[in-house]
């Protein structure tokens, strides 16, 4: 399958995305887009493992979606021909780091709700995901086909608890299972299909029934619309008419620049589809359509940019690593401006090393395309880099930048994992590699008194899949132990004065290395902070880094129960040294001793991950949950009916009291209830626990 065009003006490619809540039909959706663009010709269903998208085995045999994936699909509208290349991106909470740097590269999204339900608590993540990196986007409420589909009950939550920048672009015609079309308020005509598997649209009158909805619902996106627009305000208040066609330059201004959200409801697995695909192409951004992309030029650290343009010097950034058995390593980037062509050399201005790029590949899912070149706007991958990473920035090497790089939650949940056998010691550490390589929520570690090896992530299932590739893709069979809480450590207290001092002397040549830190809490989230107050050459200014590095070391292992310390500023402001026996070695080991002992005076403190947790349940069970929640150390935020007898209860809980919660609301609902949670923030622990878990882990 041939699709790539040199030849295709950038302002008709659209880099998009598809994200939503778990279940809320994103896949689906995908799948439909593919198929009426012509890209797949049968349509796979979830349910039945056969999607384009969700090509893992794990994927098919769940029904959800681990990994983003890639696809290109083509659309005529208006007379052009656009390209567009969607990522389709998980809904589970667990793999909330595949949304997050989807979102990093990507131009615009659409973001998929379940009809019956509005807005649930991933919808509020990945809309907080893409405020953050200002991503155009359009709204599509789907399902609303099912029992409980509303759409105008769905289109408030948007608007009270997303943005009420929210605009209906579309009425459905009939409810539930007699839906059967929609009224188009942009261009005030209605249309309808004769069944899910009907290929075409047909126009009708707008029904009756509908008529002055329509009319007061088409006013409200024109009031928002002639907004966007001094002359367009005029004409409005000039009483004059205003075309469709300047409605449509509006509303893609407006789409772009973040002042509306458009809302349409329906049906994906019909021929709406196509109206999705008509929305997707005229307001969403093009490359062009965005500022230059910002970045610091490594020489001096000044502020640069680039535009996107071919003619510009190439920069892009790496925002996914997949190890291919087939091809070897595959380092997927977007391309923000300038060329780059297969056989050539790149610079990792990130790590200062050059790369060379063998071939170039555009992602079809599971399929490649090879490809002589990549130019702005693209996004693709590169077979063979080999010190690349997530968050990479490559660039010519003439004209340097670092482009900002993606930040992603810390693990939550840890656990011990061993080879079953001796013989899958060395092929579980190169299949542990990979993994933390491909996914940087994804953690290794040795704990050097047990010398067990310690996986972390984002969850359960996260550890669980990971467990599960190892298996399948790398033939390691391994033993997990149970689930653990992935603490942390700081301090509430100030110790102004702290030495640490290690001197060391056995004939010849010996070690000095001495300290004063000033140790105290930083604000939190915001991590470490070193400052060195060093006066008069008190330390000689190459034993400084040495000071920081033993702080680091040190911060690893917390004095409460030997958790990672953070959230903590450390001033160096005073300490001596020996014109022979000092050494960056004695100074390192003197920074950890003053640290750990600043610690202890403090008031060091416990911390744990705090899940928000949202339950769907019967309204019958409710006082049964909140009562079950309480007991956990829960704090109930708020409780909300949405209808057709299903209560929401909001809670914030410590994850250490949620291990096999969902077998426990299964059996508390008669399995009807649903649990969402992810995690919130990080609290201290009630001290009677605190020194239980520092009992448990200093007896170990």
């Amino acid at each position: 399958m041939q699709t790539y065009d040199v030849k295709m003006p950038l302002e008709q490619i659209r880099n998009i995305g598809i994200i939503a809540h778990i279940d809320a039909g994103k896949t689906t959706t995908t799948e439909r887009l593919l198929y009426f663009t012509g890209q797949i010709h049968k349509i796979g269903e979830v349910d039945e493992g056969a999607t384009t998208t969700d090509f893992m085995e794990q994927e098919r045999e769940r029904g959800i979606t681990i990994q983003s994936a890639a696809v290109t699909c083509f659309w005529d509208f208006d007379g052009k021909r656009y390209r567009i290349n969607i990522i389709d991106t998980p809904g589970h909470v667990d793999f909330t780091a595949e949304v997050e740097r989807s979102l990093r590269v990507l131009d615009g999204a659409v973001v998929v709700f379940d009809g019956r339900k509005g807005v649930e608590p991933q919808s509020e993540t990945v809309w907080r995901q893409a405020n953050k990196y200002h991503v155009p986007r359009i709204c599509f409420l789907n399902k609303i086909n099912l029992i409980g589909g509303d759409f105008d009950k769905s289109f408030e939550t948007i608007k009270q608890r997303l943005s009420n920048k929210a605009v209906a672009l579309t009425i459905p015609i009939g409810r539930e299972s007699q839906l059967h079309g929609y009224v188009d308020l942009l261009y005030n005509k209605a249309f309808s299909y004769d069944s899910v598997e009907a290929q075409e649209l047909k126009e009708i009158p707008i029904p009756d029934d509908l008529k002055s909805k329509a009319e007061v619902q088409r006013a409200a996106l024109i009031e928002a619309l002639v907004e966007m627009d001094d002359k367009l305000m005029e004409k409005y208040f000039a009483g004059e008419e205003i075309t469709v066609e300047e409605l449509k330059v509006a509303l893609r201004k407006g789409t772009i620049e973040g002042k509306l959200f458009p809302v349409l409801g329906g049906d994906s697995r019909t021929a709406m589809a196509k109206t999705i695909l008509d929305y997707i192409s005229l307001c969403l951004p093009s490359p062009l359509d965005l500022p230059p992309v910002q970045g610091d030029d490594p020489r001096n650290g000044s502020e640069i940019e680039r535009k996107p343009d071919e003619n510009e010097p190439f920069c892009g950034l790496v925002f996914k690593l997949v190890s291919d058995s087939h091809i070897g390593n595959l380092s997927y980037f977007r391309v923000y401006s300038g060329t780059l062509k297969a056989g050539s050399y790149v610079y990792n201005s990130t790590k200062g090393v050059r790369e060379r790029v063998s071939r170039l590949v555009l992602m079809h899912a599971d399929d490649r395309e090879e490809v002589e070149m990549l130019r702005a706007g693209d996004i693709g991958a590169i077979v063979g880099l080999k010190y690349s990473t997530t968050g990479d920035t490559l660039c010519d090497e003439a004209n340097p930048i670092i482009l900002e790089q993606i930040t992603f939650a810390e693990p939550v949940i840890s656990q011990a994992i061993e080879p079953a056998t001796k013989s899958d010691e060395e092929k579980m550490a190169e299949a542990l590699n990979k993994l933390t390589r491909e996914d940087p929520t994804f953690k290794v570690e040795t704990n050097h008194e047990t010398g067990q090896t310690i996986i972390s992530g984002m969850g359960e299932l996260h550890l669980d899949i990971m467990v599960d590739r190892m298996k399948r893709e790398f033939n390691v069979v391994a033993n997990v132990g149970k689930p653990q809480v992935a603490y942390r450590e700081t301090i509430k207290g100030v110790c102004e004065q702290s030495e640490g001092k290690y001197i060391r002397q056995s004939g010849g040549k010996g070690q000095y290395g001495h300290c004063w830190l000033k140790i105290e809490p930083n604000e939190k989230g915001k991590g470490f902070e070193f400052i060195n107050a060093i006066k008069g050459g008190a330390i000689p200014k190459e034993f400084i880094p040495a000071i920081e590095k033993g702080v680091v070391e040190a911060m690893k292992t917390g004095v409460v129960a030997g958790y990672p310390v953070v959230d903590v500023k450390v001033t160096l402001f005073d300490g001596s040294y020996h014109e022979v026996d000092s050494s960056e070695v004695a100074f390192k080991i003197a920074g950890a001793i003053a640290f750990r002992e600043g610690c202890k005076k403090a008031q060091p403190i416990l911390l744990e991950p705090i899940m928000d947790v949202s339950v769907e349940t019967p309204s019958q069970y409710m006082g049964d949950i909140t009562g079950s929640l309480s007991s956990k150390r829960g704090q109930i935020q708020g409780t909300e009916d949405i209808g057709n007898g299903i209560t929401v209860i909001n809670a914030l809980v410590p994850l250490a009291e949620l291990f096999g919660y969902t077998s426990e609301l299964r059996s508390l609902t008669s399995g009807r209830g649903v649990a969402y949670m992810e995690p919130s923030h990080y609290a201290e622990v009630p001290k009677n626990i605190a020194d239980e878990i520092a009992g448990l882990k200093n007896n170990k």
